[in-house]
């Protein structure tokens, strides 16, 4: 039971960790706005997986819902749509 809570582990900080690339690397706003919500899925998972139920609540609802739709509407704002 251990080996597969510590396989969904690595899994899991392995997902953060390629998401938080990919919201580095891309260059289109948008795509790199919704990868740092990925992250944040991510994020709220491996709290989870700590038996942090209330931090993996908090993480879901600020990093992975809350922040990348205020950065969506700000772009939509700014940039008028294209995200580029």
């Amino acid at each position: 039971m251990t080996n597969l809570l510590v396989i969904l582990n690595v899994l899991v900080v392995l997902g953060l960790v390629v998401s938080a690339i990919l919201a580095i690397h891309f260059e289109n706003l948008l795509s790199s706005v919704i990868a740092l919500g990925v992250t944040g899925l991510f994020a709220a998972a491996e709290f989870l997986l700590l038996h942090a139920p209330d931090v993996a609540i908090s993480e879901a609802a600020v990093g992975a819902a809350l922040t990348p739709l205020i950065f969506i509407v700000t772009l939509r704002k700014i940039k008028g749509g294209d995200g580029k």
